[in-house]
């Protein structure tokens, strides 16, 4: 019952529900104990040929002002304690989401989406059971058979109630154990369901790749597999859950039996009428469901904690980026330094020895091979990653004093994987400034050259795009993922190659107009294609997490270096593309 424990801060915040469904609760098992006296009553008369007709039509009036009674008591109950455990629900996935915004990258190599997923959908309705069918079987076990065995011991026979609980013992000992064997099974159903969840959430979003190579078969074999771990899994969850039900039965079965038989003995020693072994048997057959009730408890428990145990564990983790104090936004010269930055913290360098300083409103290019640190540098920026050695500042103040929410206000970071959500096109550009006007939105789409492209859409800017873009060419995406920074009109603008999939007249039509859109504010560019940076106000070079080279276009042409050999070359190939053509 630890669940209960863990679940104390919800229960105290919602207690005046829990208090008033519980008593209605404890209302009805009291109700419950009506009609079976009624019976006992009306069947003693019978049998001592004093029933009239007036004392019948009172027990029958009796019964259903109890049954009326009854039946609006547990509409109310129901209102309140289920009512209750779906704010549980809304709350902790509430709370799941916001953990979930607030992480840091390395939280997402850590965890898959479809894990994440399982963890807000089964397993919080795992743990809403728990607060709700949970709460009610708890109560209406302990209420309805506590109220029933109190009524039998001290209206009836306290001897033939203590010699009718004698298997009782029996049926603690093997909930307790079938309690046990659920949680453990329970935990690795759960876990298979994540597996497969983020099993299916790859294949859709990596669809196209996986016809491409014809690999659809192997796929869906591999599905088969992961399925057939998820039935077999909750098969065994299944095989202890169907143990509850027959073993209580057996066991209130053998009380049947001793009641009977020991009743039956009482009756000829007249110490008991018929009238009372029928309101006793009546009573123990009451007993049933809160014996049922106690095993579908140990269920629904086992099942919650194993979830609940799931969740906790997540919502534990803390972000690695902690917020900082100043909620402003930042604005003014850019300045790196940094000694060293890895990823794992460990003996790999990812960045060393970084000194940029870019004055507000200047363009800065950042080159150099495949892995050389540009993004890295980026991504340290807008603080994905926090654990520098050295600092970053802006307007002279380390940018881990700013909020995020702050810090992140002063930038629009366009990265190298672009992503659309399933929505207009409209508000796939308005996304960071929602309140936007069709004009502000058209006016950025221009600048990014999308503008002529959508209007070619059957939609136009209304067209509904599928998840990732699916239905855009990859410059398409490209250029919307640019028109949606521009929108914002953000203090430092970050294009993290974001042009590679663009024509060398598009991608000049893009940077002239960032030129005149953006004066006097900062933007950061790195690319691939020296012709996005050449016209940059500073230019760097990277190398193995290092900047080998630094100057404008025309310096870095007059060194011999990597710079000048890229440029030559790739004007080269645009040479003998244009040939070709």
């Amino acid at each position: 019952m630890k669940i209960f424990l863990d679940l104390a801060w919800f229960f105290k915040q919602e207690k005046r529900s829990y208090i008033t469904g519980i008593l209605l609760l404890l209302a009805v098992a009291i109700l419950e104990l009506v009609p079976p006296k009624v019976i006992g009553i009306v069947i003693d008369e019978v049998g001592t040929n004093t029933i009239t007709k007036e004392s019948l039509l009172k027990w029958c009036l009796i019964l259903t002002i109890a049954g009326l009674t009854m039946y609006g008591l547990r509409y109310l109950w129901r209102i309140m304690i289920f009512g209750s455990s779906l704010k549980l629900a809304r709350q902790l996935r509430t709370r799941l989401y916001e953990h979930f915004t607030s992480m840091s990258p390395a939280f997402y190599q850590k965890y898959r989406t479809g894990d994440l997923m399982a963890h807000a959908t089964n397993d919080i309705q795992a743990v809403q059971q728990t607060a709700g069918a949970g709460v009610l079987t708890l109560v209406d076990s302990l209420a309805v058979g506590g109220a029933v065995l109190i009524t039998m011991a001290a209206t009836i026979s306290w001897k033939l109630t203590l010699f009718s609980l004698l298997p009782m013992p029996f049926l603690v000992l093997s909930t307790n154990y079938y309690g046990t064997l659920l949680h453990k099974r329970f935990h690795k159903a759960q876990q298979a369901f994540s597996e497969i969840n983020d099993k299916v959430q790859e294949s859709m979003s990596g669809m196209k790749v996986i016809r491409s190579l014809g690999q659809e078969k192997e796929d869906l074999e591999s599905f088969r597999e992961q399925s057939e771990d998820v039935v077999q899994k909750n098969v065994l969850v299944a095989r202890i859950d169907s143990l509850f039900d027959p073993t209580i039965s057996l066991i209130v079965g053998f009380s049947f039996m001793i009641a009977v038989g020991y009743g039956s003995v009482l009756v000829v020693d007249k110490e008991l009428t018929v009238g009372q072994l029928v309101t006793f048997t009546t009573y123990l057959g009451t007993l049933i469901w809160p014996m049922l009730a106690f095993g579908w408890l140990f269920n629904i428990v086992e099942r919650g904690r194993a979830s609940y145990d799931r969740v906790s564990r997540l919502l534990a983790e803390k972000p690695s980026i902690i917020d900082g104090s100043l909620d402003t936004v930042p604005s003014g010269e850019i300045e790196y330094h940094i000694e060293r930055f890895s990823y794992r913290q460990q003996d790999v360098t990812d960045l060393q020895d970084i000194r940029i300083v870019l004055p507000k409103g200047q363009t800065l290019g950042i080159v150099g091979r495949t892995g050389s640190g540009k993004t890295t540098l980026l991504k340290c920026l807008i603080r994905e990653y926090d654990h520098i050695e050295g600092s970053i500042m802006i307007a002279g103040q380390d940018i881990r004093d700013f909020s995020l929410h702050g810090l992140r206000s002063a930038i629009s970071y366009v990265p190298q994987d672009h992503f659309l959500f399933s929505a207009t096109l409209s508000d796939n550009i308005a996304f960071g400034k929602p309140e936007a006007t069709h004009k502000e939105i058209a006016h950025a789409a221009t600048i990014a050259c999308i503008h002529n492209d959508i209007l070619t859409f059957p939609d136009g800017y209304e067209t509904v795009v599928g998840e990732r873009g699916v239905s855009l060419s990859g410059g398409q995406k490209q250029r919307i993922s640019i028109a949606r920074a521009l929108l914002t009109n953000a203090e430092i603008l970050i294009l993290d190659d974001c042009l590679s999939a663009v024509d060398a007249k598009t991608e000049e039509q893009i940077l002239t107009g960032l030129k005149e859109e953006r004066r006097n504010k900062t933007t950061i560019i790195t690319a691939h294609r020296l012709s996005a940076i050449q016209h940059a106000d500073h230019i760097i070079v990277m190398e193995k997490g290092r900047i080998v080279q630094r100057g404008v276009h025309e310096e870095l042409m007059q060194e011999d270096g990597w710079y000048k050999e890229m440029y030559e070359k790739q004007q080269l190939e645009s040479l003998v593309e244009g040939e070709a053509s």
